[in-house]
């Protein structure tokens, strides 16, 4: 079969004003120009763990969500989803079938709607695609008209199994950064977050020369890459995470991930990063104010427990030449309209090099959505393209959905001009220059 495998990536939002000030705001725009041009590290394993007899090719939607004239003379498509842009992947996935190309899908969403998913596609695919696709495809080929493949019926994933992506379908489009996974889930269980409590998996780490492999794969296809680490938590196992950058450090490699505070405890952890050439950590806070982040995670209350440590462990962080981008959540429960400048100040005060704000998002199969559905505030039941991160889609409990949204528009403005970026900034590149000069005196 001559098998497609189609992304949609970047980010989406539907507000206007918001919109309005993602093209004119840098803080903004920086992010977002690293979202879309990641290319879609789910469907390359997919690729990867596809049975030899098959002729393969990667794609990705256009700007504007149309898929590219050339999928059409493919025999099956897999199509990956989100919940924000699964309406699109339906439309692709109509016009696909309506043409006679067979389509699959999966992905988060519809691992949780998979009915919903069965009116757009041929197959659904649950769980985690590795341990499903290979049967899949082989049964397809034969002519299987099986629709739904779930991964709770085969044997359990092992990492350690896990093949190199097929990053040479990537060919020669212009990525800015190449995404590697070092980790699956976290040990936590926000209320919010879609990816463990959808999946349902324990939190598991491949084997660090597994990482260097998929590294110097892509090194085939770009001299110097800059690698995402496509992680949920990267370093909740410290001494993994020191055995994982000292096997780093000599590829010269720079690199971005995500993780929790913790990281700030482990001094020698924070060295080896940093000699290891991680130029940035993404970490959720999600709250400057303790009260807020009470019982949001719901196994250990670890947010909360953590919040006093923030200002200090996020200082010894950024002291060690790592950057942090710290992660807020408006619209907490316990959240008022105070947020907007107690955000402003705690990120002034570090000061975080970057800050990422969004609105509380009720993705569906969470708890956090189930629970928003039962008090009756979700504003549109079913609006999965409001699951954007910066669409306000329920009723908070202690400001109005006006003030929400005028103080994410106000918040915005004040953390992503070019005034507010340089004042948070520029005491993290006046400490660089500083150690520099340090290094300089020494060695002379």
């Amino acid at each position: 079969m001559k098998i497609g495998f189609l992304a949609l990536s970047g980010l989406r939002a539907h507000d206007p004003k918001l919109l309005e000030l993602g093209l004119t705001l840098p803080g903004v725009r920086e992010r977002g120009k690293v979202l879309s041009s990641l290319p879609s590290l789910g469907l390359l394993y997919l690729a990867s763990c596809t049975p030899p007899g098959h002729e393969l090719h990667y794609f990705e939607a256009e700007g504007d969500g149309r898929e590219p004239a050339e999928i059409y003379s493919c025999d099956l498509v897999a199509i990956n989803t989100f919940s924000a842009q699964v309406f699109e992947a339906y439309a692709v996935a109509d016009r696909l079938r309506n043409a006679g190309v067979r389509v699959a899908m999966g992905g988060l969403h519809v691992s949780v709607l998979p009915d919903e998913a069965l009116a757009h596609a041929d197959h659904v695919f649950l769980g985690e695609g590795e341990r499903t696709w290979p049967t899949a495809v082989n049964a397809i080929a034969r002519g299987s008209t099986q629709r739904v493949w779930n991964a709770a019926d085969f044997p359990p994933l092992d990492l350690r199994s896990l093949p190199v992506p097929r990053y040479d379908l990537l060919a020669n489009r212009p990525y800015s950064r190449f995404p590697v996974q070092t980790t699956r889930g976290c040990p936590w269980r926000c209320d919010f977050c879609a990816s463990n409590v959808m999946l349902q998996e324990p939190y598991r780490k491949r084997p660090v020369e597994d990482v260097v492999r998929d590294i110097q794969a892509i090194r085939q296809i770009r001299k110097r890459p800059f690698i995402e680490f496509a992680d949920d938590n990267t370093f909740v196992d410290h001494a993994w995470g020191k055995e994982l950058c000292r096997a780093l450090i000599p590829l010269g490699v720079k690199w971005f991930t995500e993780t929790d505070i913790s990281v700030a405890d482990d001094p020698e952890l924070l060295r080896l990063m940093r000699q290891a050439r991680c130029r940035q950590v993404l970490i959720g806070l999600e709250s400057p104010e303790r009260s807020a982040l009470e019982g949001i995670e719901l196994r250990a209350n670890f947010k909360s427990r953590r919040s006093n440590t923030y200002i200090e462990a996020l200082r010894r962080i950024q002291e060690q030449g790592i950057t942090v981008n710290g992660c807020f959540i408006l619209g907490l429960d316990r959240q008022t309209p105070a947020i907007f400048e107690q955000v402003l100040d705690f990120a002034m005060q570090v000061p975080l090099y970057d800050v990422q704000i969004t609105v509380l998002t009720p993705f569906p199969g969470t708890p956090l959505y189930a629970r928003l559905l039962r008090e009756g505030r979700l504003l549109k039941p079913g609006r999965w393209d409001l699951c954007t991160l910066f669409d306000v889609n329920f009723v908070p409990k202690n400001m109005t959905v006006e003030q929400l949204q005028e103080g994410m528009y106000w918040l915005a403005e004040k953390l992503y001009n070019e005034d507010c970026l340089m004042r948070r900034r520029k005491p993290f590149l006046d400490q660089l220059w500083q150690q520099a000069e340090r290094t300089e005196i020494i060695s002379s």
